[in-house]
This record gives C-alpha cells, sequence and structure tokens, in this order.
C-alpha cells in the first residue's frame, strides 16, 4: 500500500499492483464555537493517499492528529470539504449515488471500542447480518449461511450465533466486529486503532487474524494506531501525520531504521526500546520543547517548525510538500519510495546516523 506516485522508471520500475482507493488532497474543516464568532478548525488539510490491493499502510502520529477524521472520510462517514476520492477509478466525492453506494459497499470500517460498536440488544447473528440485511444482499437463509462462514472465517464457532454481545470477551467481540466488517466482501478494511482496547495478550492475536484475513482476502487495509511496534509488525507502508497533513510516508522498514522527518525522529525515539539494537537510540533521543500548535491556528509555514531543533527562516515562511527523498541506496537498483514534507529532510537524516 503506497501514499506515493510510481517511481520514476530510471530508479527501478515498480510492479504494477491494482489501485483500489485513492485520495487527492483531502480536505476536512469543522466549525466550533457561536454563529457570531465561528471557529474553524483544520483536522485534515490536503492529505493524498493510494491503497492498492493486499497492502497494508499504518497512520501513526499524536492524537488530534487527523488519523480518525482521515479514516471516516475513507469510508464516507465523513464529507471532504476540498480534494477528490477515488475508488476504483470513480469520483465518489462529487459522483453519482451509485458510486457512493459502491464505496459503501467496498470500505468497510473496524471501530476502536468493541464494547460499544456492537449493539447489546441485538444477536450476533443479526449484528453480522446487518450490512447485507440493510443492502438487501440476498436471503434470509443465505445471510444466515454467510454469517455461519464469516464466524469460522474469524475464528469463533457459529453456535455462538445466538448470543449476545455481553456473553464476549473484549477480543471475541473485535472478531466479531471483523466478521461484520467482511460482510459485503469488501476491497478495503479501514481499522481505526482495532486493538487499543483490547488486553495485550489479545492485540498480537487479532493483529495476525487481520494479516491471515488479508493474505486469504486479498483486500487492503489503512491500520490506524498509536503502538509503533504494532504498526511495524502488521504495514507495508507507513504515514506519519501531524497537525493534519503527512509528514512523512514510505517503506516502514527504512521509515523505523532510517526517518528522515524530525518529527519521525522524535516520535520514533520516545517510544520503548525492546530489543539491544533499539537501546542505543535512549541515549540520542530526541525530546521535543513547548505543546503542539492548535489546530485552530496553525502556525504558518511548516506546522513543526515551532518545536524542530533545525529549524530556519525558510521552515517559518514555506509550507514544505510531500517531496521524493534524495538518497543513495545500496544497491543502486533499490526501489526507495519515501516522500517527506521536509526543507532538511536530508540534513536531519545525516544527523540521526551520526548521532
Amino acid at each position: 500500500m503506497n501514499l506515493l506516485p510510481e517511481a520514476s522508471p530510471e530508479i527501478l520500475a515498480a510492479p504494477e499492483r491494482r489501485l483500489v482507493l485513492e485520495a487527492t488532497e483531502l480536505k476536512r474543516t469543522f466549525s466550533s464555537g457561536s454563529r457570531v464568532r465561528p471557529v474553524r478548525v483544520s483536522a485534515v488539510d490536503g492529505v493524498s493517499l493510494q491503497l492498492h490491493a493486499g497492502e497494508t499502510l499504518g497512520v501513526v502520529g499524536e492524537s488530534g492528529c487527523g488519523k480518525s477524521t482521515l479514516a471516516r472520510m475513507l469510508v464516507g462517514l465523513e464529507r471532504a470539504d476540498g480534494g477528490t476520492l477515488r475508488y476504483h477509478g470513480s469520483d465518489v466525492t462529487r459522483g453519482r449515488a451509485r458510486d457512493r453506494r459502491q464505496l459503501r459497499r467496498g470500505v468497510q470500517m473496524i471501530f476502536q471500542d468493541p464494547y460499544t460498536s456492537l449493539d447489546p440488544r441485538m444477536s450476533i447473528a443479526n449484528i453480522v447480518a446487518e450490512p447485507m440485511t440493510a443492502t438487501r444482499t440476498g436471503t434470509v437463509a443465505s445471510r444466515r449461511e454467510r454469517v455461519a462462514d464469516l464466524l469460522s472465517l474469524v475464528g469463533l464457532s457459529p453456535d455462538m450465533m445466538e448470543r449476545f454481545p455481553h456473553q464476549f470477551s473484549g477480543g471475541q467481540r473485535q472478531r466479531i466486529g471483523i466478521a461484520r466488517a467482511l460482510a459485503l466482501e469488501p476491497d478495503v478494511l479501514v481499522c481505526d486503532e482495532p486493538v487499543s482496547a483490547l488486553d495485550v495478550s489479545v492485540q498480537a492475536q487479532v493483529v495476525n487474524l487481520l494479516s491471515d484475513l488479508q493474505a486469504r482476502l486479498g483486500v487492503a487495509i489503512l491500520f490506524i494506531a498509536h503502538d509503533l511496534s504494532v504498526v511495524r509488525h502488521i504495514a507495508d507502508q507507513v504515514a506519519v501525520m501531524y497537525l493534519g497533513r503527512i509528514a512523512e510516508v514510505g517503506d516502514t522498514e527504512r521509515i523505523y531504521d532510517t526517518p528522515s522527518h524530525p518529527y519521525t525522529q522524535a516520535l520514533l525515539s520516545a517510544s520503548p526500546a525492546d530489543s539491544r539494537a533499539d537501546r542505543g537510540r535512549i541515549a540520542r533521543r530526541r525530546i521535543l520543547s513547548g505543546e503542539p500548535p492548535s489546530p485552530i491556528n496553525p502556525p504558518p509555514g511548516c506546522r513543526f517548525n515551532p518545536r524542530c531543533w533545525l529549524a530556519t527562516e525558510e521552515c517559518s515562511l514555506v509550507a514544505p510538500s510531500l517531496r521524493e527523498l534524495k538518497l543513495e541506496l545500496r544497491p543502486p537498483s533499490t526501489l526507495e519510495r519515501r516522500r517527506v514534507a521536509c526543507h532538511h529532510a536530508e540534513n536531519a537524516l545525516d544527523l540521526d546516523k551520526t548521532n
């Protein structure tokens, strides 16, 4: 899964992948305050991404950076104020109602809290069958058969379908939520922190289940999480968001091993070290000063510049575009699709290597 345009032919011809969902310069602004003095909050400001079949994109960043708003826009729960969203090439932001219905069928969401996302008054059979009922898919008998298959697919017994949510553990409830998301055979699963409300012992089971389902069904996954170790385990690509914009995006292992945006460096250095190789980073951790700027009144230029140790006058005047990072790769034919929104990314990368 890749947020980036195709790499230039002189670097390496990328293998052809089936593009499922494409967002271009998506924007979403909310209004608050009184009618006399309204306040505009820019939650998502110009985010572009591409989701390809069978790949996983992880989205990380601080609370309030716009991750969940972006997820809700991709599934059609929030309308974009600007930009375009294309599903299989059809513009669903300004397109026909039929195209928007296809988006709702093909892009499904797995919610964060399995305790509140399932209706306690409905049986598991009705919860999982609800998407099929709402879209009038199949008959009552075929829906029941489909529910049994879906429960088996996520590791639950079909005999449980007449029970109610309160009779299940948190991990089992999230499996039910995954089964419901798969009911209409979607191309894309948008996972909004699907394991953050679960016990640590259960998180790995749910993450492994998602990986197995992707290998089996070929779906694309957009995976939002605060836990950087979980994202590293499941994601092929990772996008780092800061205050409504993408700071850096590219191959997961490359970004984790050699972060090039100062914010990415600070974010990764704040995560716990879980191996001897990572413990060396503790001595050179980047400690951010100040508080994150308010989305009501973001700073001009680069939004990270008030907290950045490499900021110059250019950073406070000119907003950096998401550009291809210039790297010398070994071997030279290695494909690097990383992009970064920083005027001094090469300097930041060199400093991180030498420290």
